[in-house]
């Protein structure tokens, strides 16, 4: 195809995902750029008939080593890196042929999407582990002022309809330098994960691409945007208004929910759960998604009222009818058949959000992070800590309702804001109360919401009881069954006011403080 010109400002191209690519090469080539391609890519334009060099022509060298190298070459490299205005650098890039790089289209090999796949091995995974694409990112980054770099099959259309400007050539190479702190950072959390001591990262990068814009944040005077590195593991919405701020923090707190915790909860049970501002205010276990939802909702339905529901089971008809009676915001479930869809639909603001079963889950394994300080917090459960254990440390037993009504409590009050009090009865919550200041409120505040329902109910407390009167104010109520963490130094006045007034205290040995 002849020999290399030093002076023509060239393209390269090296694209795994190959998605508008002979648009854009068209337009290059229309221009007078002529292309330099490495080999699926070159085929690839080649194919739509579109002349197109091989990357070996610059560096004498053949792709090896199965494609690992390719690139990585000074004809490459400085082609891209020389800068333009410096007479040394153009004296230097003519006496070594080197040509003029002044466009570079380059997407990474899919190491997020291959280690997303279930059954991936570490191997598969290294092979997805992109060198050679990584470095002509930062190399045309770097140099901006003269090179246009493409990261992302979205940005081509700009390039299509003229040259890149200044400013948007750096706009250009602040996602690609975005692109690569995201990949390197998959791959660091990904390597970390597979080792048996891992610790918390050693760093943590926050350098995720944007999965949507949003109208605004918690309140309208709030800018607000939602970042996201795999939007392939986003919910599905099949109706009504675009998620707000809030709708998806309410939507995390709502599936979180649904993950059962504790062993030896009721099997074959569909749960539903209602959130209002990222604080349960119902959940019920029935076989029946119907009865589920309906118990969920009596709980509170005042505080039920524009709130969000979420079941881990498939939402038919009758459960659709159940809901269709109530202001609600979202109703998520893993399926909707069409009869259910249809009623729900009929409210058009009401957003249907269809999840994958395995979200919840995978929510409740990652880790958590947010912001404090101007720094950011971040943490998981420690895999080496010793598992929860429970012990009667009353005189009286809790009977085996009692069991399945402490385990159920103890399920969900891990959910509510500290101080968090649940009130259960049959699988139901029927008082929940969250945030208080002091425990005693928040028993009192739950025993209220209760009411009648709080006799024979089982109670659970986030934290301990700092002295009996928590412990009396729920027996008041007609609790008769309380789960608590043990460790105040005032234990053993609380296990003396539960024998006093017949109640079965369980103690556990962790506490579910959320802040």
């Amino acid at each position: 195809m002849g020999a290399v010109d030093t002076e023509r400002e060239a393209a390269l191209f090296s694209l795994h995902d190959r998605t508008g690519a002979i648009d854009l090469a068209r337009a290059l080539v229309e221009r007078g750029m002529p292309i330099y391609a490495t080999g699926g890519t070159r085929r690839h334009l080649e194919e739509a008939g579109i002349e197109a060099r091989d990357v070996g022509e610059l560096t004498n060298y053949p792709s090896l080593f199965d494609g690992r190298v390719k690139t990585l070459h000074p004809a490459v490299f400085g082609a891209i890196l020389a800068d333009r205005d410096n007479p040394e650098h153009e004296a230097e890039r003519r006496a070594h042929g080197v040509p003029r790089i002044g466009l570079v289209a380059v997407n990474l090999y899919p190491f997020e999407a291959t280690i997303a796949r279930e059954g991936a091995t570490l191997e598969e995974a290294i092979e997805q582990i992109d060198v050679g694409g990584v470095s002509l990112l930062r190399a045309s980054a770097k140099n901006f002022a003269h090179v246009t770099v493409l990261s992302s099959p979205e940005q081509y259309a700009a390039i299509v309809e003229a040259p890149a400007g200044y400013t948007l050539r750096r706009l250009l190479a602040t996602a690609a330098f975005e692109r690569t702190a995201e990949y390197d950072s998959s791959i660091a959390r990904y390597l970390e994960a597979g080792l048996a001591a891992a610790d918390l990262p050693g760093s943590l990068a926050l350098t995720l691409p944007l999965a949507s814009p949003l109208r605004y944040g918690e309140n309208p005077q709030s800018r607000a945007a939602f970042y996201l590195s795999r939007t392939e593991s986003l919910p599905e919405q099949l109706g009504g208004k675009t998620l707000s701020y809030n709708n998806l923090l309410d939507l995390d707190a709502t599936l979180r929910l649904l993950v059962r915790e504790v062993e030896g909860a009721a099997p074959d049970v569909i749960r539903a759960a209602i959130v209002k501002h990222t604080v349960p205010c119902g959940v019920a276990e029935r076989p029946d998604a119907a009865d589920a939802a309906r118990l969920a909702l009596e709980t509170d339905r005042v505080s039920a009222y524009g709130g969000i529901i979420a079941l881990d089971g498939a939402v038919d008809a009758a459960t659709a009818e159940v809901l269709a009676d109530v202001f609600l915001e979202i109703v998520a479930a893993p399926e909707f058949d069409a009869a259910a869809l249809a009623r729900l639909r009929v409210k058009k603001n009401l957003r249907l959000i269809r999840y994958d079963r395995r979200l919840p889950q995978r929510l409740a394994r990652e880790l958590r992070v947010r912001s404090a300080l101007g720094g950011v917090l971040a943490e998981d459960d420690d895999p080496n800590m010793k598992p929860e254990s429970w012990r009667v440390a009353s005189q009286r037993a809790p009977s085996e309702s009692e069991w399945r009504d402490v385990r159920f409590a103890w399920d969900i009050v891990r959910h509510v804001k500290s101080n968090g009090i649940v009130i259960a009865r049959d699988l139901v919550t029927r008082g929940i109360c969250a945030g208080q200041t002091n425990r005693v409120s928040a028993v009192q505040i739950a025993a209220h919401r209760a009411g009648e329902l709080a006799a024979g109910a089982a109670c659970a407390s986030d934290g301990f009881f700092p002295f009996a009167d928590g412990l009396e104010a729920a027996a008041a109520a007609g609790c008769t069954a309380i789960i608590a963490p043990e460790g105040s130094i005032r234990d053993a006045e609380v296990v003396a006011a539960a024998d006093r007034n017949g109640i079965a205290l369980v103690f556990s040995t962790h506490r579910y403080f959320l802040h």
